[in-house]
């Protein structure tokens, strides 16, 4: 019942009306948390999820932010349904594979979403429509500042919070813009462009994260440095790059429409007749 209602209506970040949207499809700031004295998911055993669960949807419930929000059971569902929380960037590919004791938390404009028991006990994240990366980091912070008040979180002064992945030891804190990039990609600037984001600090992923490949021309620009550098300095700096980014696939659009305006057309033509004539589209296809 519940993913029926999610399914007829569409996540408020789709709605693509938030700035530069028209090449920055979403931004996101993601949050790993865990709790003081637990092992973590990976290498924990049924009662140790069960216990953590139990302490996290209580703090949930206390939440202003997330008390009224969905509540979804990952061992309840179909594969259908874990790959339609998929598709909405709820939960990462890992987490769709299920396994006891392992909840997604989700407010119903699906801007804030909480994984519980994935990669580690928490995964907290909001994402929004366009270039509003400190938004969604102000917005994240407070709901983890609010968690953090009925939650004893894992973390050393000399650290900071503890993950189950040390790459993410620190901050936790993994800031993201995913753009389409069309025009870079077919005049081949692409490869480039990703070394240079990597000499910048910064990593390119496919659509659904790390571990994917791009589909459909979507990269996922993100930062990789967790340790040494307040949030806001690296929200800040990923949407610095972001903007860059989009100025170059502006201009490359504005450089291809004049040079090869017709063809431009012919190929959007034919992508839109198989769009609207097409009986079966893989996902892969569709975008």
């Amino acid at each position: 019942m519940i993913l029926q209602e999610m399914a007829n209506s569409a996540s408020q970040w789709l709605r693509a009306d938030g700035p530069e949207a028209e090449i920055v499809f979403s931004c996101r700031v993601r949050l790993a948390r865990n709790l003081e004295g637990f092992t973590f998911p990976p290498w924990a055993h049924d009662s140790v999820l069960k216990d953590v669960s139990d302490k996290v949807l209580n703090a949930v419930k206390r939440s202003h932010y997330l008390k009224n929000s969905r509540l979804i059971k990952m061992s309840e569902l179909s594969s259908t349904e874990r790959r339609f929380l998929l598709e909405r960037h709820l939960i990462s590919p890992e987490f769709s594979s299920g396994g006891p004791h392992r909840f997604l938390v989700t407010e119903k404009r699906e801007m804030i979403s909480l994984m519980v028991n994935e990669e580690d006990h928490l995964r907290l994240q909001s994402i929004l429509s366009g270039l509003q990366l400190m938004d969604a980091w102000r917005l994240t912070d407070k709901i983890d500042d609010e968690l953090e008040q009925n939650l004893d979180y894992a973390f050393l002064p000399q650290w900071g919070y503890l993950t189950s992945c040390p790459t993410n030891t620190g901050t936790g804190m993994r800031a993201s813009c995913m753009l389409h990039l069309p025009v870079l990609a077919v005049t081949h600037k692409i490869d480039e462009l990703l070394k240079n984001i990597s000499k910048l600090g910064l990593v390119a992923r496919g659509l659904y994260g790390e571990g994917t490949k791009s589909q459909g021309d979507f990269f996922q620009i993100s930062n990789q440095v967790t340790l040494g550098s307040r949030e806001e300095e690296v929200v800040d700096h990923v949407e610095s790059v972001t903007r860059q980014v989009v100025g170059q696939e502006k201009k490359a659009r504005d450089i291809l429409l004049r040079r090869d305006g017709i063809q431009l057309r012919d190929q959007m033509g034919r992508a839109y007749g198989t769009l609207i004539s097409a009986y079966l589209l893989r996902s892969e296809e569709a975008i």
